[in-house]
Protein backbone atom coordinates (compact mmCIF):
# COMPACT_ATOMS: atom_id res chain seq x y z
CA UNK A 1 0.00 0.00 0.00
CA UNK A 2 0.95 3.64 -0.58
CA UNK A 3 1.79 5.72 2.19
CA UNK A 4 2.76 9.40 1.82
CA UNK A 5 5.02 10.74 4.32
CA UNK A 6 3.15 13.93 4.90
CA UNK A 7 0.74 15.30 7.65
CA UNK A 8 -2.81 16.59 7.13
CA UNK A 9 -3.07 20.44 7.65
CA UNK A 10 -3.00 20.64 11.63
CA UNK A 11 -5.17 23.58 11.29
CA UNK A 12 -8.00 21.54 9.98
CA UNK A 13 -7.52 17.86 12.65
CA UNK A 14 -7.55 20.80 14.71
CA UNK A 15 -11.28 20.92 14.86
CA UNK A 16 -11.74 17.35 13.94
CA UNK A 17 -14.26 14.72 15.70
CA UNK A 18 -12.68 11.26 15.92
CA UNK A 19 -10.79 8.50 18.79
CA UNK A 20 -10.81 4.83 18.62
CA UNK A 21 -12.69 2.57 17.68
CA UNK A 22 -12.85 -1.46 19.23
CA UNK A 23 -14.12 -4.62 17.71
CA UNK A 24 -15.87 -6.56 20.64
CA UNK A 25 -18.08 -9.84 19.43
CA UNK A 26 -20.41 -10.94 21.99
CA UNK A 27 -22.22 -14.16 22.13
CA UNK A 28 -25.21 -14.04 25.19
CA UNK A 29 -25.58 -17.38 26.15
CA UNK A 30 -28.89 -19.16 27.40
CA UNK A 31 -28.73 -18.63 31.04
CA UNK A 32 -27.71 -15.11 30.17
CA UNK A 33 -24.01 -15.30 30.57
CA UNK A 34 -22.08 -13.63 27.98
CA UNK A 35 -18.94 -14.66 26.00
CA UNK A 36 -16.46 -11.79 24.83
CA UNK A 37 -14.02 -11.76 22.63
CA UNK A 38 -12.23 -9.63 19.97
CA UNK A 39 -10.01 -10.35 16.95
CA UNK A 40 -8.00 -6.84 17.04
CA UNK A 41 -5.16 -6.62 19.15
CA UNK A 42 -5.26 -3.05 18.45
CA UNK A 43 -7.72 -0.18 18.40
CA UNK A 44 -8.45 1.35 15.05
CA UNK A 45 -8.86 4.99 15.22
CA UNK A 46 -11.28 7.09 13.17
CA UNK A 47 -12.12 11.17 12.39
CA UNK A 48 -14.19 13.32 10.73
CA UNK A 49 -12.25 15.77 9.19
CA UNK A 50 -14.50 17.96 7.73
CA UNK A 51 -15.55 19.37 11.33
CA UNK A 52 -12.38 21.47 11.29
CA UNK A 53 -13.24 23.32 8.05
CA UNK A 54 -13.97 27.35 8.31
CA UNK A 55 -13.89 28.78 5.21
CA UNK A 56 -14.06 28.66 1.96
CA UNK A 57 -10.10 28.14 1.82
CA UNK A 58 -9.96 25.32 4.08
CA UNK A 59 -11.95 23.33 1.78
CA UNK A 60 -9.62 24.86 -0.97
CA UNK A 61 -6.40 23.41 0.76
CA UNK A 62 -8.50 20.00 1.78
CA UNK A 63 -9.58 19.30 -1.88
CA UNK A 64 -5.36 19.63 -2.98
CA UNK A 65 -4.37 17.34 -0.15
CA UNK A 66 -7.28 14.62 -0.88
CA UNK A 67 -6.50 14.97 -5.17
CA UNK A 68 -2.71 14.18 -4.24
CA UNK A 69 -3.70 11.01 -2.00
CA UNK A 70 -5.62 9.92 -4.58
CA UNK A 71 -8.56 9.66 -2.44
CA UNK A 72 -8.27 6.66 -0.68
CA UNK A 73 -4.94 5.12 -2.62
CA UNK A 74 -2.71 6.38 -0.31
CA UNK A 75 -2.43 7.39 3.26
CA UNK A 76 -0.79 10.23 4.82
CA UNK A 77 -0.19 11.35 8.75
CA UNK A 78 -2.67 12.82 10.86
CA UNK A 79 -2.41 14.97 14.03
CA UNK A 80 -4.63 13.37 16.76
CA UNK A 81 -4.83 16.01 19.07
CA UNK A 82 -6.66 14.44 21.87
CA UNK A 83 -3.56 12.22 21.81
CA UNK A 84 -0.59 13.09 20.28
CA UNK A 85 2.19 13.21 22.88
CA UNK A 86 4.25 9.98 25.13
CA UNK A 87 2.95 11.95 28.44
CA UNK A 88 -0.01 14.35 29.06
CA UNK A 89 -1.18 16.82 26.61
CA UNK A 90 -0.31 19.89 29.19
CA UNK A 91 3.47 17.84 29.70
CA UNK A 92 6.48 18.44 27.95
CA UNK A 93 7.80 15.58 25.94
CA UNK A 94 10.36 13.69 28.28
CA UNK A 95 13.25 11.01 27.85
CA UNK A 96 11.93 9.30 30.61
CA UNK A 97 8.04 9.03 29.70
CA UNK A 98 7.89 5.91 28.20
CA UNK A 99 9.56 2.61 28.73
CA UNK A 100 10.30 0.69 25.35
CA UNK A 101 12.79 -2.62 26.73
CA UNK A 102 15.40 -3.37 28.44
CA UNK A 103 19.19 -3.90 27.21
CA UNK A 104 20.53 -7.32 27.14
CA UNK A 105 24.15 -6.01 25.62
CA UNK A 106 23.43 -7.40 22.12
CA UNK A 107 20.16 -5.76 21.36
CA UNK A 108 20.00 -2.18 19.47
CA UNK A 109 16.80 -1.98 17.83
CA UNK A 110 13.98 -0.89 20.17
CA UNK A 111 10.43 0.24 19.08
CA UNK A 112 8.26 3.07 20.06
CA UNK A 113 5.12 2.16 22.25
CA UNK A 114 3.15 4.22 24.04
CA UNK A 115 1.77 2.43 27.56
CA UNK A 116 -2.20 3.07 28.36
CA UNK A 117 -2.61 2.49 32.33
CA UNK A 118 -5.98 1.91 33.97
CA UNK A 119 -6.03 0.14 37.47
CA UNK A 120 -3.72 -2.90 37.09
CA UNK A 121 -4.57 -3.10 33.18
CA UNK A 122 -1.87 -1.83 31.09
CA UNK A 123 -2.45 -2.08 26.87
CA UNK A 124 0.67 -0.96 24.70
CA UNK A 125 -0.17 0.76 21.70
CA UNK A 126 2.56 0.87 18.98
CA UNK A 127 3.84 4.27 17.95
CA UNK A 128 4.71 3.72 14.19
CA UNK A 129 4.76 7.43 13.39
CA UNK A 130 6.90 9.52 15.41
CA UNK A 131 7.48 13.41 14.57
CA UNK A 132 10.82 14.11 13.22
CA UNK A 133 13.16 15.84 15.97
CA UNK A 134 11.09 14.94 18.86
CA UNK A 135 12.24 12.10 19.50
CA UNK A 136 14.23 11.97 23.22
CA UNK A 137 16.00 8.69 24.27
CA UNK A 138 17.38 7.74 27.44
CA UNK A 139 19.41 4.65 28.25
CA UNK A 140 19.88 3.88 32.36
CA UNK A 141 18.43 7.16 33.02
CA UNK A 142 20.86 9.09 30.86
CA UNK A 143 19.82 11.18 28.24
CA UNK A 144 20.94 10.08 24.76
CA UNK A 145 21.89 12.12 21.94
CA UNK A 146 20.17 11.91 18.61
CA UNK A 147 23.06 11.60 15.56
CA UNK A 148 25.54 10.31 18.38
CA UNK A 149 24.31 7.89 20.23
CA UNK A 150 20.92 7.14 18.54
CA UNK A 151 18.98 6.92 15.10
CA UNK A 152 15.27 7.31 14.79
CA UNK A 153 13.63 5.30 11.94
CA UNK A 154 10.64 8.01 11.51
CA UNK A 155 8.83 5.62 8.89
CA UNK A 156 8.35 2.99 11.54
CA UNK A 157 8.83 3.92 14.36
CA UNK A 158 12.14 2.22 15.62
CA UNK A 159 14.69 3.66 17.49
CA UNK A 160 18.57 2.61 16.67
CA UNK A 161 21.56 2.78 19.13
CA UNK A 162 24.93 3.23 18.51
CA UNK A 163 25.73 0.98 21.06
CA UNK A 164 23.65 -1.82 22.84
CA UNK A 165 22.59 -1.15 25.90
CA UNK A 166 23.96 -3.33 29.16
CA UNK A 167 22.36 -5.90 30.63
CA UNK A 168 19.03 -4.98 32.43
CA UNK A 169 19.69 -1.16 31.31
CA UNK A 170 16.06 0.29 30.99
CA UNK A 171 15.53 2.05 27.32
CA UNK A 172 13.01 4.90 27.83
CA UNK A 173 11.70 7.52 25.01
CA UNK A 174 9.84 10.84 25.00
CA UNK A 175 8.32 11.69 21.55
CA UNK A 176 5.72 13.49 19.69
CA UNK A 177 3.67 10.94 17.18
CA UNK A 178 0.84 11.22 14.28
CA UNK A 179 -1.49 8.50 13.56
CA UNK A 180 -1.30 6.65 10.14
CA UNK A 181 -4.84 7.08 8.04
CA UNK A 182 -5.94 7.41 4.82
CA UNK A 183 -9.24 9.09 3.46
CA UNK A 184 -12.30 6.38 3.59
CA UNK A 185 -14.12 8.00 0.93
CA UNK A 186 -13.40 8.80 -3.07
CA UNK A 187 -16.09 11.31 -3.12
CA UNK A 188 -16.15 14.55 -1.43
CA UNK A 189 -19.58 16.99 -2.09
CA UNK A 190 -18.86 20.68 -1.14
CA UNK A 191 -21.47 23.08 -2.15
CA UNK A 192 -20.88 26.98 -1.23
CA UNK A 193 -24.45 27.78 -0.34
CA UNK A 194 -24.61 24.85 2.14
CA UNK A 195 -21.14 25.45 3.43
CA UNK A 196 -21.91 29.06 4.51
CA UNK A 197 -25.48 28.09 5.66
CA UNK A 198 -23.16 26.45 8.15
CA UNK A 199 -23.44 22.80 6.86
CA UNK A 200 -19.99 20.87 6.65
CA UNK A 201 -19.06 18.00 4.00
CA UNK A 202 -18.24 14.49 6.07
CA UNK A 203 -14.89 13.84 5.11
CA UNK A 204 -14.50 10.17 7.04
CA UNK A 205 -10.85 9.65 7.59
CA UNK A 206 -9.61 6.12 8.99
CA UNK A 207 -6.26 4.26 11.13
CA UNK A 208 -3.88 2.31 8.78
CA UNK A 209 -2.28 -0.66 9.81
CA UNK A 210 1.47 0.15 8.94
Amino acid sequence: MGFHEVRFPTSLSFGSLGGPERRTDIVTLANGHEERNTPWAHARRRYDAGLGLRSLDDISVLLAFFEARRGQMHGFRWKDWADFKSCLPSDEVDFRDQEIGRGDGVRTEFALTKAYVSGDQRYLRPIAKPVVGSVKIGVGDAQQSEGVQFQVDVTRGVVVLAQAPGPEDLVTAGFEFDVPVRFETDRIQTSIASFQAGDVPDVPVIEVRV
